[in-house]
């Protein structure tokens, strides 16, 4: 991580502002208005001691190797120490932040990778079993998660993530079943779609409940066939709700946890049990064949856009390429150019940009309509006009749209797969904004409906 710092004016009414931030905070104050007090009180996360009944428990624990809040701590620690070691001489006894405690995975404090990711699955299986003990039986735990993905080569496995399985695998080792994983949006818009890059979008808030004491062991093919008759129909629901391309995955998780945890353990033909990264690796692959079942509604000249697309994008290419990839997917490099999809012109073929289609397209007009120009009508008209033109054009489409949606997630997945993070943004946009468009469709069909 490249930690940045920023020099700005304090008193510039702008980000920064000491008068901005006390001004922000008062309207949150009033918004929540004066409710029962509440108390902080500082403890090691594994001997919390909660007394007075079950309670409700959210927490936002550390992030496996992510930030070393202990090290950051120090650039100001010293220099509060020089300040507040009078008032608080309790708190600054020591030179510098307490570190070896801390909660993290740090290769350095620990010996090696292997030795600090032992202590951060134990220490976190404590901390959670302890803390799950004392939570109320009918409502669930809600354990934050916002930490960017790495991967490392396994000779068994291949490649395997890092943070995310070994926190999944002490959530689970602590006696919780997983029921949900919901992408929770904590970045800025701004900073998101102005920029490029890899950023995060969502921090992952995992809904946990106890296991039953009295859960049973499965196998692997019982495993399987569970998890190939649940996961579909919630990915299903997870769309239609309007969760974003990006963030798909990541709720896919949790109907698919939900069917791993349900059991006491997971076993292969050989007694062995699964690992996390093994039902993670099992659920991507269940998710990706139905996102691929999803291609059998679009129409033949959607089909082919879609395979050129995983291979070519919107770059130029040979005619006999989408010639012989148009036979293999029944329909004509001539009709895909009639479809108002496709240029080719001096041997050489290319998908049309969104920016480049007809402005005055109209899905009730068109003679040959795919789903492939909805998706990118769409995205022109959501880009360049906004939700409410957007919302309108999608009453237009009617039916398909819904067809059209599907189209965009798997556009999405294809460039993030690729690490084309411009090319993914318009898509995840589209699917984004899908709710309030279906509503505006709504609306202006009443409205239309009334002038009638």
């Amino acid at each position: 991580m490249l930690w940045g710092f920023a020099e700005n004016n304090v008193f510039n009414s702008a980000a920064g502002d000491y008068r901005v931030s006390l001004e922000n905070l008062v309207k949150t104050m009033e918004c929540y208005g004066h409710g029962p007090e509440g108390s902080a009180r500082q403890f090691d996360a594994q001997e919390l001691s909660l007394h007075g009944g079950h309670r409700i428990l959210s927490t936002d624990p550390p992030y496996y190797d992510n930030v070393g809040f202990a090290d950051l701590s120090d650039f100001f620690y010293v220099w509060l120490r020089h300040t507040l070691l009078s008032v608080f001489p309790d708190l600054f006894s020591t030179l510098v932040t307490p570190k070896h405690e801390e909660l993290v995975a740090t290769p350095y404090r620990h010996g090696d990778s292997k030795h600090a990711k032992v202590f951060f699955l134990e220490r976190m299986k404590n901390a959670i079993q302890g803390q799950s003990k004392r939570a109320h039986a009918w409502i669930p735990i809600t354990i934050y998660y916002a930490f960017k993905q790495a991967e490392v080569r396994d000779e068994v496995m291949g490649t395997v993530s890092t943070g995310w399985e070994a926190f999944l695998d002490a959530v689970i080792r602590s006696g919780l079943s997983v029921t949900g994983t919901w992408p929770l949006r904590t970045e800025r818009e701004a900073r998101i779609l102005g920029r490029d890059a890899n950023t995060l979008a969502s921090s992952i808030v995992v809904v946990c409940r106890r296991r039953p004491e009295d859960a049973r062991p499965a196998s692997w093919g019982e495993f399987r066939k569970a998890l190939q008759t649940d996961l579909p129909p919630a990915v299903v629901e997870l769309q239609k709700a309007g969760i974003a391309p990006v963030d798909l995955a990541q709720a896919a998780i949790g109907p698919g946890m939900a069917v791993f945890t349900r059991y006491s353990g997971v076993f292969d033909q050989d007694g062995e049990k699964i690992t996390v990264g093994q039902a993670l690796a099992l659920i991507n692959d269940i998710l990706d064949r139905t996102l691929a079942e999803q291609e059998g509604d679009f129409d033949p000249d959607t089909r082919w856009a879609l395979a050129w697309f995983t291979e070519h994008h919107f770059d130029e290419s040979e005619y006999g390429i989408a010639e012989t990839l148009s036979k293999a997917k029944n329909t004509s490099v001539a009709g895909l150019v009639e479809a108002g999809i496709l240029r080719s012109r001096g041997g050489r073929v290319r998908l049309l940009r969104p920016e480049e289609l007809p402005e005055d397209w109209d899905p009730w007009t068109d003679r040959r309509l795919t789903v492939w120009e909805m998706v990118h009508h769409l995205v022109r008209v959501l880009e360049g006009e906004g939700e409410i033109a957007a919302g309108r054009l999608l009453r237009r489409i009617g039916g398909s749209g819904e067809t059209a949606r599907a189209l965009a997630h798997s556009l999405y997945g294809i460039c993030d797969r690729q690490k084309r993070p411009a090319d993914a943004r318009p898509y995840n946009a589209l699917v984004l904004s899908w709710p309030e468009l279906r509503k505006l469709a709504q609306e202006d069909a009443g409205r239309q409906q009334s002038l009638l």
